[in-house]
C-alpha cells in the first residue's frame, strides 16, 4: 500500500551523532568557569602589585588548569578604587562557581580575596 522510504530521513541532523562532537561533564564546565574568574582576578591582582596574593591565585589556577597561567601586568592606569572594586566582584564570582562545585580551597581564597579587596575599598574611600 504504502511504498518504503528508500532515502535517508531528512529530520535526522549531525546532533543525532553523538560522538561528532566533544561533551564536558558539568565538573568539567564549573572547573573551566572557576579558572576564568581566577584568571581574571589574577590580572587585577597583578595590576594592583600584590605578588604573593596573585602568586596563590596562580596556584590555584594551575591546579585547576594542570597548567600555570600566563602572567604579564598589563598596567591600565585604572583609580586602585576600581581595582578593588573590579577585584573583589570577581572573587564573588569565583566564590559562587567554587560553592557550586564544592572547592573548598578555592571557595576559602575567594573569600579571603573578597574580604581584602572590602576592606581595601574602605581604605581608599576614608582618604
Amino acid at each position: 500500500m504504502y511504498e518504503p522510504i528508500r532515502r535517508k530521513s531528512v529530520h535526522s541532523t549531525m546532533a543525532d551523532d553523538t560522538a561528532a562532537y566533544p561533551h564536558r561533564t558539568r565538573e568539567e564546565e564549573l572547573d573551566l568557569q572557576l579558572a576564568g574568574h581566577l584568571s581574571a582576578l589574577l590580572s587585577v591582582t597583578d595590576e594592583l602589585g600584590l605578588a604573593q596574593e596573585g602568586d596563590r591565585i596562580a596556584s590555584e589556577i594551575a591546579r585547576l588548569r594542570s597548567a600555570p597561567p600566563v602572567r604579564h601586568a598589563g598596567l591600565s592606569a585604572a583609580d586602585p578604587a576600581d581595582l578593588h572594586q573590579r577585584a573583589h566582584a570577581l572573587a564573588g564570582r569565583a566564590l559562587v562557581v567554587a560553592a557550586s562545585r564544592a572547592d573548598t580551597a578555592a571557595a576559602i581564597l575567594a573569600a579571603e580575596r573578597m574580604d581584602a579587596h572590602a576592606a581595601a575599598q574602605l581604605l581608599t574611600a576614608a582618604h
